[in-house]
């Protein structure tokens, strides 16, 4: 038992670090244009019909984690002016709505959906770096293993909130340019990175609660040995006492 607790809480280590490096190359998309950053987007359209002058406006289009790039070669390239949490909401975005399909020409669904997505990636990177550091206490203590699993718990709830609000924008944006006659894609390794890091920390989560469990059943025992042995010393001292005396009252007779 005292070796599986090292052994749950460095393999949910392992898996939290996965976590913590994929979201961070997700947000770091549009910002960092090295490999594989370069390759990470969410949405790629079409904009063919689009009159614009913004300096975000590009043909074929890419959103990214801090800016609108455009692409060359399959990778972001010729990316607008970098700033975090890039919102999706193409009137916004291009300063226009020529050529635009209707259900992106106005409204506030898009633009609300993409940046509480980006808020809850920055939260759930939070909580998972306090894990981290954390869990080292893990490998020790079944009180560390408990607190890093929560904070892990953290990290895994609002992960699961910024996948379902991600993949909820970039299939409707994806839909509404296909409906335009535009072309649309969603990108593969921002979806990818996304989920495994959802699922990397749930299962840290379960390694280390089971790692905080372990050894609970064994000092229940010893606890319960222990008192056990100090009954049966009190219960052998009773007979001695009780035989003592009766020795000395049958000599008195």
């Amino acid at each position: 038992m005292a070796i599986a607790r090292p052994v749950l809480g460095l393999l949910a280590l392992l898996l939290l670090a996965g976590g913590i490096v994929m979201d961070l190359l997700v947000a770091l998309s549009g910002g960092v244009h090295s490999t594989p950053i370069n390759q990470i987007f969410f949405l790629q359209a079409d904009t063919t019909g689009i009159n614009s002058a913004s300096p975000n406006f590009q043909n074929p289009a890419r959103w990214t984690f801090n800016s609108i790039c455009g692409v060359q070669n399959g990778l972001n390239a010729n990316c607008g002016p970098v700033h975090a949490a890039q919102s999706f909401s193409p009137a916004r975005n291009f300063g226009t709505t020529n050529g635009l399909p209707a259900a992106l020409s106005g409204g506030i669904k898009f633009y609300y959906l993409s940046r509480f997505a980006w808020a809850f990636y920055v939260v759930s990177l939070f909580f998972a770096v306090i894990a981290f550091f954390l869990g080292f206490i893990a490998l020790c203590t079944r009180l560390g293993a408990y607190l890093t699993g929560a904070m892990t718990m953290l990290a895994l709830f609002f992960q699961t909130l910024t996948a379902a609000l991600m993949t909820a924008w970039t299939v409707m944006g994806r839909n509404a340019f296909r409906k335009n006659g535009q072309t649309a894609s969603l990108g593969i390794k921002a979806f990818a990175f996304t989920w495994a890091t959802m699922g990397a920390f749930l299962i840290a989560t379960i390694l280390f609660c089971l790692g905080g469990s372990l050894g609970k059943k064994e000092g229940k025992a010893k606890k319960s040995s222990y008192f056990g042995r100090k009954q049966s010393t009190r219960s052998r001292g009773s007979f001695i006492d009780s035989e003592s005396q009766r020795r000395v009252k049958d000599e008195y007779d």
